[in-house]
């Protein structure tokens, strides 16, 4: 009993031993503990319960919804925490900004990478560990360790790539850091080799009301951060290999949650897309933010106080009862009389209950911030009601899970693939050549549009279907507006949910050229010319910047003129790390060299 306490204490501590925390020291790997099944089982749960974190959970939604143009940090609030949050939306991050910090990510990486190096060796001392019990736990630790990498590459660009446990102080920790390219070259192979395998989790495996089937990386988990992968991959290189992939790979996850549908659950359109309807009776906001792991989502991080989260939306202390560091932008503060069009300034269609289910309101509509309701309510509005807050739930026992991935965000995702492989319209194009250009995109343009069309239907409140999209409005899209239209739907449905900073960078890669993605940073400033401070980088795409900086008022200008390549868009590498691991080079941005000096 002794040496599972300090088992579980011991896991749960993310402070390092070791000089540098980018590869903690960790206690459990004590000769005498793998000895049984349950010592492997604690550790892989060890390394879910970092995952859900309060530092993990933090810098989810710092990273992903922070830093784009769905949350701005509250007014009346000072402190520490504010002057790192102000930073980031300035895009004046300091190395020791205490958001611009990857120790948490290699906690959780090192814990996977623990449980792959000793699991296997369990079975040779207890029978009861099989061989399906180990290759199912390997399943889960290599698609976990890809997620955070994933993370990783996408906020920080030139990471170490790390695949040896790290069990004692004496060893070496200096880890020179790999190109984006080819960390998620290898996540993809991992991952391949993790879907292929028989011995993967199924989600059917479980009951649909066990949280195992959305608590633990499954198959249909894998296939989805596979998926996700690939469309990033696409978008940075215009790959239409990648963006083919990612369709295929988002159709096993679709067809997966087909063959596990429960019948009579009041869905919509039972027989293409199983998703919970009826969102004007509350169902589908209980299913995902009240009662959890509903039948749609596919991977969450299970809490039972989720402290980050709580932090963040809903208190910022146990204390006080008035607000989260951080609100919802006035982007979310106004509905349009019917469904936004391309490039329309307001988000949600009036009839649309996420409208009103996604923040509180005070008597203000057309501007300034707001309470976010989406994963703070415990209840489902019924009707379209601006509520203002209220304060229903305790801040020790914050009960709500963090959701990674579900199903509309994987219909999304392959409707974003599809659409890059459709045949672009020139600008130039005559109306004779944009017809004959709709006509071959047409079969095409059917699918991306019913996966978009199943997503937004079913959130409209029943008395005025009028505002629902119809393909006779959209069936001759160009490729440019369709894109435009999965973005805003993705900011629709999956907003707070920390997916919008990256659905950005993605928008913004599909429109530069001269990307060397399988270099690092610090690769390009040793070919570059001494005056050459912008190591030949691109510019960021424009009209990602205005999308991006909408929320900032009248600092947006001064925003987009700071972020001058795309050096720009991701953090520097933390301090801690960077003053005792000599290999690693920092990010030029952050620079402050002569030949690099900091603009601000």
């Amino acid at each position: 009993m002794k040496k599972y306490i300090l088992m579980i204490v011991s896991s749960l501590m993310l402070v390092s031993c070791l000089d540098t925390i980018i590869l903690p020291d960790d206690k459990t790997v004590d000769e005498d503990f793998w000895k049984t099944k349950e010592d492997v089982s604690s550790m892989v749960n060890a390394a879910y319960a970092a995952m859900a974190s309060e530092d993990v959970i933090t810098r989810l939604i710092i990273w992903g919804d922070y830093r784009s143009d769905e949350l701005v940090r509250s007014s009346s609030l000072s402190g520490t925490i504010i002057d790192a949050l102000d930073e980031m939306a300035a895009v004046n991050i300091q190395t020791s900004n205490q958001f611009a910090t990857w120790a948490a990510f290699y906690d959780v990486i090192n814990k996977c990478n623990i449980v792959l190096e000793r699991a296997e060796a369990v079975q040779q001392v207890d029978p009861s560990y099989t061989e399906y019990d180990y290759e199912s736990d390997r399943c889960q630790m290599l698609a976990l360790r890809s997620l955070c990498y994933f993370y990783l590459v996408r906020n920080f660009h030139d990471v170490p790539y790390v695949t040896e446990a790290f069990m004692n102080s004496s060893q070496n920790t200096q880890y020179e850091q790999s190109s984006p390219e080819y960390v998620i070259s290898q996540l993809i192979e991992t991952l391949e080799e993790v879907s292929a395998n028989p011995n993967a989790l199924r989600s059917n495996s479980f009951t649909t009301s066990e949280w195992r089937r959305v608590g633990w990386m499954t198959l249909d988990g894998v296939n989805a951060l596979l998926a996700d992968i690939y469309l990033w991959r696409a978008s940075v290189l215009h790959s239409a290999a990648d963006y083919q992939k990612c369709a295929d790979y988002c159709q096993l996850v679709i067809d997966s949650k087909r063959a596990q549908h429960v019948r009579d659950r009041n869905e919509l359109q039972e027989s293409l897309y199983p998703l919970t309807r009826n969102i004007n009776s509350g169902n589908a906001f209980r299913a995902l933010y009240v009662d959890q792991n509903g039948e749609e989502s596919i991977f969450e991080l299970q809490s039972k106080s989720n402290v980050g989260l709580c932090k963040y939306f809903y208190k910022y202390s146990n204390n006080n009862s008035t607000e989260g560091y951080l609100k919802a932008s006035s982007v979310f503060g106004q509905a349009a009389s019917t469904l936004s069009g391309v490039g329309a300034a307001t988000v949600f269609a009036v009839n649309d209950l996420r409208f009103y289910n996604a923040c509180y309101f005070d008597s203000k509509t057309d501007g300034g911030s707001f309470d976010v309701r989406k994963m703070v309510s415990t209840v489902g509005l019924t009707a379209k009601t601006q509520q203002v807050r209220s304060n229903d739930r305790a801040y020790d026992s914050y009960d709500q899970n963090y959701i990674i991935y579900r199903l509309p965000d994987v219909m999304l995702m392959q409707a974003e693939a599809m659409t890059q492989l459709l045949q672009a319209t020139p600008a130039d194009a005559t109306d004779s050549v944009k017809n004959v250009i709709s006509e071959a995109n047409a079969a095409q343009l059917q699918q991306i549009f019913n996966l978009v069309q199943a997503v937004n239907s079913r959130s409209l409140h029943s008395d005025n279907v009028a505002d629902s999209m119809k393909w006779t409005t959209y069936r001759r899209y160009s490729k440019d507006q369709m894109e435009t239209l999965i973005l805003q739907e993705r900011l629709r449905e999956l907003c707070f949910e920390g997916k919008r900073w990256y659905d950005l960078l993605r928008y913004n890669y599909r429109h530069i050229e001269g990307v060397q993605y399988g270099r690092t940073f610090g690769e390009m400033a040793e070919t570059a010319e001494t005056s050459d401070s912008n190591l030949g980088l691109p510019a960021v795409y424009k009209e990602m910047l205005k999308l991006m900086t909408r929320s900032r008022g009248t600092d947006a200008s001064a925003i987009q003129a700071k972020m001058h390549n795309e050096a720009y868009l991701y953090l520097p590498i933390p301090e801690a790390d960077f003053n005792v691991c000599p290999l690693l080079r920092q990010n030029p941005a952050y620079q402050s060299t002569n030949a690099y000096e900091k603009q601000y």
